[in-house]
């Protein structure tokens, strides 16, 4: 494509003040050898550079993942069609150059090699002082380091100047693979600490705006909801140099605008279009499409319990039996997902998440739940979602709102800004939303810690305690660690089947990762956390 007719055929992007940007950012991406820059477009960005900061959302989960190590990672396998699929049960070293896992505690190695960007050496107090970091400064990283059993500064023992151990409060066999998710980060301590107040002792305003890793790449420009540029660090040590040297992060909130800058060719890779244009571009081979099911993740409709009509278990039930899931399915997933929903009446529960539960669409059903609650008439609420993930969600709360409406639920919808989204699940406010969880570590009492355990994390979005499911899932965590396998079967079917019951919130499926990709681009690695990893793609 000729420069003139490419800024031609660009100039209908997306709207407003990030129209002149979009051909300004893909002609410096020409000018730059096209091999070694690759060009990702989405619907939304990050709002924050750190994984450590408050309301970090999704995208910000991939700079960070990017642009910063961790002493360990996983291995590699084969996945579903072949493609590389983390091992869950295998590590390698990051940082570490080698680790040695005794009764009670980790001891890592560090590589004497490794350099944070600014070219300090990475050393072991820098990584105490970062997983210090993790497990004080609360909310989010707090509570995912807790779910390790990492919660005390005191964990962390430095032994010399590249060597660390990480003490266990208990037997927890979540706590080695809660080392390589994103959270226990390794930051260039001295320069955040040089950064940080007696307000902010952690440096958290300093690194929203910018990277102070070690990892592969390192965030050059940021210009928020519009671009990030990372640029490759040429002396990362953490793995092999990657090929790709520079990534330019477009957003582009338009999804016809992203599909067409990939059907031209001028965009390498993206992913959060409607499901409708995946299954068009598998069907017409120009692009690569991959689709893998979320590991350990569902979408559902969550209610919250603490608030009137929500707090009656009637009316939860009957909100379950209105949904409509096929048309969901069909209309909005195009059959990109698995089905949570219709499993048959007599089917045992399963020692697994996630599982299908055993309501079906049956409005007769939920009008008589309604009339037993005492809400034959019916309520008013607003039911919420994500505006980063607003070309799935969008349809989906129409559907639900046009199905409540059948009983009686009049619903108002209310869109939430991407940016803002988990400040609003914190508050825990919305009386009615959608969502997607997907578990980090593959585990079905991993997944029930984060979001029904009365520890009341930002997950447990529905604000649901029970003293009974409690008492199910650290049963199920004290007998994984200690290898009671009976006591743990017993103990999964029995939160599964209280999940169901109380049903505080509703499965409707089990959402594909969908990424649509240039035939030129390989290395893509499906991680748990799923997003890009640029570390392992190349361009031919």
């Amino acid at each position: 494509m000729k420069r003139r007719d490419f800024l031609k055929s660009v100039s209908g992007l997306a709207a407003g003040a990030a129209l002149p940007a979009v051909p300004q950012v893909i002609s410096s991406a020409y000018a730059d050898a096209r091999s070694e820059t690759l060009l990702i477009v989405s619907e939304g960005g990050p709002n924050n550079l750190d994984i450590h900061g408050v309301g970090t959302n999704v995208p910000g989960y991939e700079v960070s993942w990017n642009c910063y190590d961790r002493l360990i990672s996983h291995e590699m396998k084969s996945g579903p069609g072949g493609v590389p699929y983390y091992d869950r049960d295998k590590f390698k070293g990051e940082l570490a150059e080698d680790f040695k896992i005794d009764d009670m505690s980790v001891t890592f190695k560090l590589k004497k090699n490794a350099k944070f960007h600014d070219g300090t050496p990475v050393t072991a107090k820098d990584v105490k002082w970062s997983l210090d970091r993790a497990v004080s400064v609360g909310g989010f990283p707090t509570f995912q380091m807790s779910a390790g059993s990492l919660t005390k500064p005191e964990q962390f023992v430095v032994i010399d100047d590249y060597t660390v151990r990480v003490d266990f409060l208990k037997k927890d066999r979540l706590t080695v693979p809660d080392l390589a998710v994103i959270v226990p980060c390794i930051v260039n301590s001295e320069l955040v600490k040089k950064n940080a107040s007696e307000k902010d002792p952690w440096g958290l305003e300093f690194t929203k705006q910018q990277t102070a890793g070690s990892g592969a790449y390192k965030v050059t420009k940021w210009t928020a909801g519009t671009e990030v540029i990372m640029e490759r660090n040429e002396d990362w040590v953490g793995g092999p140099l990657p090929k790709i040297k520079r990534v330019i992060w477009r957003m582009v909130p338009q999804a016809g605008n992203r599909r067409a800058l990939l059907e031209r060719g001028d965009a390498d890779i993206s992913y959060e279009l409607p499901n409708k244009d995946f299954q068009e571009m598998k069907a017409n081979g120009k692009l690569n499409v991959v689709s893998l099911p979320f590991s350990n993740g569902i979408q559902y409709i969550g209610m919250n319990v603490t608030k009137p009509p929500f707090d009656n278990p009637k009316v939860r039930q009957a909100v379950a039996y209105a949904l409509p899931y096929q048309k969901i399915m069909d209309a909005v997933m195009f059959g990109l997902a698995n089905p949570m929903f219709g499993a048959p009446k007599d089917k045992p529960t399963e020692v697994a998440w996630p599982q299908p539960h055993k309501y079906n669409t049956d409005i007769e059903k939920a009008k008589a739940l309604m009339a037993e609650a005492g809400m034959a008439n019916g309520f008013e609420t607003t039911i919420s979602f994500d505006l980063n993930f607003a070309g799935v969600n969008e349809p989906l709360c129409v559907l639900v709102q046009e199905s409540l409406a059948q009983i009686g639920i009049k619903t108002t919808i209310n869109k939430v800004p991407g940016a803002n989204w988990r400040t609003e699940l914190n508050k825990k406010e919305m009386p009615l939303f959608t969502n997607v969880f997907s578990g980090w570590l593959d585990y079905p009492e991993y997944f029930f810690y984060w979001c029904y355990h009365g520890n009341n994390s930002v997950f447990n979005t529905m604000s649901y305690k029970s003293a009974e499911m409690d008492k199910l899932i650290d049963g199920a965590r004290t007998a994984a660690a200690t290898g009671d396998m009976a006591t743990y079967d017993t103990d999964v079917k029995g939160f599964v089947d209280l999940a169901y019951t109380d049903i505080p919130r509703i499965p409707l499926y089990q959402p594909f990762v969908n990424v649509a990709m240039q035939k030129n681009i390989s290395g893509y690695q499906y991680w748990f956390h799923r997003r890009l990893d640029y570390r392992a793609l190349a361009k031919g």
